[in-house]
């Protein structure tokens, strides 16, 4: 039986490792306390009240553990990634894995050198249904040849519940790098891009005046040999929306289109998971809030197999190389914030 445990519980993405893994019949051998939000911590407990703290140390020394999850401090995530490797254990890591291109080349050593698997959980494409199932649809030729992604990935700041880092750059690594990373992952995974450009991209700190380092708004424009791709992020979810972001995509082919509206359909149907086809028979509507998610599967898979089913490892770097690289180039829009 696979065994894994939690290092680094600083993000609540944390929770669908923990439960896509429990999902798989994994066991959940224990968690390091560790953290930077307390209550975030609180919360662990009380959902997994049989899980056991134990030292940090001890977790990566017991050989018996065969992943190590992790959604510590975007900066820290490298570090514990290669220390779990180097203990001879298999990686999920909350995005973005990385946050500079020394921890990248670092990542990518620590894997050649022991041969296990850095997987980047994206959840917006791991953890939601209608992005599974808008996967199956182009893989079946629903839409023609797709040759164009839309992103959006809008979130709400809600700076009361922030931890500190939450606002330094170095720690979470800039907008597009942290947030944009899931649409890059979605461009390259619906396009069957193997690798692509940045063709340009800009960030800006529109209204978070009290924090300069931060970056409230990003963009990417990205082409392949295959697609272009469209990406924006931003930290403006309105309080008045009933979800913490309206995330959307399109994917646009040569014979239809498909737009996904993730969590929330504004003004319409109840619940996420909302997808639309249009092709050339009409207009189509499915709820696939029931549609399974694969990604855990197919990592416990690649954990006993030694596969790469879930993702490339390829593919995982190629991610994280074009969300540092638009992140490195971005032009910075003249604004001055508001306060």
């Amino acid at each position: 039986m696979l065994r894994f445990a939690a290092v680094g519980i600083d993000h609540g993405h944390i929770f669908e490792h923990v439960n896509g893994l429990l999902a798989e019949g994994a066991e959940f051998a224990g968690y390091c306390p560790q953290t930077s939000v307390p209550a975030l911590m609180d919360q662990f407990r009380k959902t997994y009240p049989d899980a056991k703290p134990l030292d940090r140390d001890a977790i990566f020394a017991d050989e018996s553990i065969d992943v190590i999850c992790t959604a510590a401090i975007p900066r820290d995530r490298a570090g514990i990634a290669i220390t779990a490797m180097q203990a001879g254990k298999d990686v999920m890591v909350d995005k973005p894995g990385v946050t500079t291109f020394g921890q990248l080349e670092e990542v990518k050593r620590a894997v050649e050198r022991t041969g296990r698997i850095f997987s980047v959980c994206f959840s917006e494409r791991h953890c939601v249904p209608s992005a599974v199932m808008a996967g199956k649809l182009v893989a079946d030729g629903a839409i023609g040849r797709v040759v164009q992604t839309v992103g959006l990935g809008p979130h709400r700041k809600a700076p009361s519940t922030r931890p500190d880092w939450f606002f330094e750059f170095d720690a979470f690594g800039g907008i597009i790098n942290d947030i944009a990373s899931h649409q890059i992952d979605q461009f390259l995974f619906y396009t069957g891009s193997r690798t692509a450009e940045v063709v340009a991209s800009s960030v800006a700190n529109f209204a978070t005046p009290q924090s300069a380092g931060f970056e409230d708004f990003g963009e990417v424009l990205l082409r392949s040999d295959k697609a272009s791709g469209y990406i924006r992020v931003d930290w403006f979810t309105p309080d008045g929306l009933p979800t913490w972001g309206d995330g959307r995509l399109t994917i646009l082919g040569t014979e239809g289109y498909i737009e996904l509206r993730k969590y929330i359909d504004i003004a319409g149907r109840e619940g996420k998971d909302h997808l639309f086809l249009a092709d050339r028979s009409g207009v189509r509507y499915m709820d696939c809030s029931r549609e399974p998610l694969v990604y855990f599967a197919a990592f416990a898979r690649d954990v006993r197999d030694r596969t790469e089913t879930a993702m490339s490892q390829q593919h995982v770097f190629e991610v994280c190389r074009l969300a540092l690289e638009a992140q490195v180039k971005a032009a910075v829009i003249a604004s001055k914030p508001q306060g």
